[in-house]
């Protein structure tokens, strides 16, 4: 009875809450008792868990989104949905250009073991093809993330074009499935990361935090600049109309949810409640914020540019422009495949970081930090993606309206108002 007690007192603390004490309960643990080794084997068990998971995982919702992707959509869906990618590339060209302005370090067990930096971009674009033309079982069992993006993809669309209700009802059991396993793997991450903590100090000593500090001021300022002034000046360009009072507006009522539920999937709602008050179509957004919830992931790719770029930088591999680009398109794709779970962008980070020959095992150790500085970086980056669902869906929305000659709502472009009179 006490252990089931204990349980629910558990899974019914803040997520973010167990994290915070068990990065301090680690680090203390590290200062006071550095030889209790066995203490970071916990970490090693969850950074292991998570590489079991997450090959299955990205198959099957690449999968199961390409399969169950909608069709027959009128202009607005075409708009919204090139403003979701769109904006996705742009941050990873973000995030590419705070990397290289701000390069930054990682401290990572064997990492010069573990890795040959190619020479050049051609060899980094030989690495990409034999990656994606490799046994899809293959891929699966070694992690190879480009294979799987690659076969998932045609797989996905081959389902599309002979599925029926069933098959598509199985195959949303199955990410449904698939999900809940990686929530339960996330629920014990507070251990794995106490684990991975007491080694990083131990091992390290306490300015083990610097790295982390730095870390997370480039991923927290790349997100803020991209949330106010790269995304109000797309919808600027758009609509042709100051965008801050509609940023503004879906900041305040979608992002500030955002950031503690830290889950796109669960503010729908919320989203959905401020798209009836903006106005909008039910038909256009009750299908464009559950899209934008699967593939609207700014936030997710700068995340996953950034610890990718950190990763190469602490390796010593050169980068140039041409393979520069090719993280940018690697973390668009995979940033569009992330997991609506909180954390699930971290778990594309093997994805773009494997056409430079880093190991699967290198790799889920960048994911592992992810986790330490998840506690700030996962909630702002939900806090992008989600709001940002909401300003693309009213932006294609309003888009429609001024081709048709409708004024747009006085409450949201109250300083339009003479210029809109003046242009009917």
């Amino acid at each position: 009875m006490k252990f089931k007690a204990v349980a629910k007192k558990y899974n019914s603390t803040n997520l973010v809450l167990r994290i915070a004490i068990a990065i301090v309960v680690g680090a203390v643990l590290g200062c006071l008792i550095p030889s209790q080794k066995w203490i970071g084997e916990l970490g090693v068990l969850f950074v292991n868990a998570l590489k079991a998971v997450a090959p299955v995982l990205v198959f099957i919702l690449i999968v199961c989104s390409l399969a169950s992707g909608k069709s027959n959509l009128d202009r607005r869906f075409g708009r919204v949905a090139f403003l979701y990618i769109a904006s996705t590339l742009v941050a990873s060209l973000v995030a590419v250009t705070a990397s290289f302005v701000f390069p930054q370090n990682l401290d990572l067990v064997n990492a010069a073991d573990s890795s040959v930096a190619p020479s050049d971009i051609a060899e980094v674009m030989h690495n990409l093809l034999v990656h994606a033309v490799s046994n899809p079982f293959a891929a699966i069992v070694e992690a190879n993330y480009i294979g799987i993006l690659v076969w998932s993809a045609f797989l996905g669309l081959a389902i599309k074009k002979v599925s029926s209700e069933t098959t598509l009802k199985v195959l949303q059991d199955l990410t449904d499935a698939v999900s809940m396993v990686v929530r339960w793997i996330i629920n014990l991450a507070p251990f794995g990361i106490m684990g991975i903590m007491f080694t990083s100090v131990s091992t390290n000593g306490i300015g083990i935090f610097k790295t982390y500090g730095s870390l997370i001021l480039i991923l927290v300022a790349t997100m803020l600049f991209m949330g106010l002034v790269v995304v109000p000046a797309i919808v600027g360009i758009v609509l042709r109309r100051d965008p801050y009072p509609l940023v503004l507006k879906c900041l305040k009522s979608s992002a500030v949810t955002a950031f503690f539920t830290r889950s796109s999937a669960a503010n729908i709602p919320v989203n959905m409640a401020l798209c009836k008050r903006l106005e909008l179509d039910r038909e256009f957004y009750s299908v464009s914020i559950p899209l934008g919830a699967t593939i609207n992931m700014s936030g997710a790719a700068i995340t996953i540019t950034v610890m990718t770029l950190a990763t190469v930088h602490t390796l010593g591999i050169p980068v140039t422009m041409s393979s520069a680009l090719v993280v940018c398109l690697l973390a668009t794709l995979g940033a569009c495949g992330t997991s609506g779970v909180a954390g699930g962008s971290l778990l594309l980070i093997p994805l773009a970081c494997a056409p430079f020959g880093i190991s699967s095992d290198v790799a889920m150790q960048v994911v592992a930090v992810g986790f330490i500085i998840g506690v700030i970086q996962d909630s702002l980056e939900t806090a992008l993606n989600s709001s940002t669902d909401v300003i693309f869906t009213a932006t294609a929305e309003y888009a429609a309206w001024k081709k048709q000659g409708r004024p747009l709502p006085k409450d949201v472009f109250r300083e339009q108002k003479t210029e809109e009179s003046g242009e009917e």
